[in-house]
């Protein structure tokens, strides 16, 4: 039990009338609490990072440019992730009104993560805090258009999704199922604005996944 506390557990679930182990993320907060002493060291050198991170920004000649450039890199790398074959030149010359090298598709799905993430932070910067409700506003952006623009955009998911494989049964990897998913990220946005032992760069750990296991298109299911 104490395992499945800490890392989380299989559970057997049926889609479309298939047997299909899907994984159950750990408890938030988490049980027994993290022992933040065992991670001092670790927390200390990634707050240094950030700091040196934040005293580079100083000294570029042009900070904009760069944080321009940074994103479109971060979009093109979590993109990739989904199968698209966007290059950063595809994507400027997408963005410059030109004709890209890939499948349009590709490009314009790139250009919603900008979008999305963009949103994102322009909100937050005028005070709406991080919820489970920017992230459906986030998510409508990613899928306005392209690939994913049928697949409930801004909603939570009512289906099962997965990683890998042409379904969930042959699938490397199955996230939580529609009817457990509202108590996993419940739990996230409780532990993100409750829990103020932590510091904020820890609990951004389980961002990315509680985001991901919330995906309703199909590109997250190839």
């Amino acid at each position: 039990m104490p395992d499945q506390d800490r890392l989380g557990l299989w559970i057997e679930t049926s889609v479309a009338g298939e047997k299909v182990r899907a994984f159950m993320p750990p408890p938030l907060p988490p049980k027994p609490p993290i022992d933040l002493g065992t991670f001092s060291e670790l927390i200390e050198r990634a707050n240094l990072a950030l700091g040196r991170l934040d005293g580079v920004t100083s000294i570029l000649p042009a900070p904009p440019l760069f944080i321009f450039m940074y994103l479109r890199k971060e979009a093109l790398l979590s993109s990739q992730i989904e199968g698209t074959q966007s290059s950063l030149s595809d994507l400027l010359l997408f963005e410059a009104n030109e004709l890209p090298l890939v499948p349009l598709n590709d490009v314009e799905e790139v250009s919603n993560y900008i979008a999305a993430l963009e949103h994102g932070l322009e909100r937050m910067r005028g005070g709406f805090p991080l919820s489970l409700r920017l992230i459906r506003e986030i998510h409508g952006v990613l899928l306005n258009a392209g690939r994913g623009a049928s697949s409930q955009p801004g909603e939570f998911r009512h289906s099962q999704n997965w990683i890998g494989g042409t379904r969930p049964g042959n699938a490397m990897f199955v996230p939580p199922p529609p009817d457990q998913l509202m108590q996993c990220l419940d739990a996230f946005e409780k532990f993100l604005h409750t829990d103020n032992r932590l510091p904020n760069i820890v609990k951004a750990g389980p961002l990315p996944r509680q985001v991901w296991y919330m995906d309703s298109s199909s590109v997250a299911r190839s």
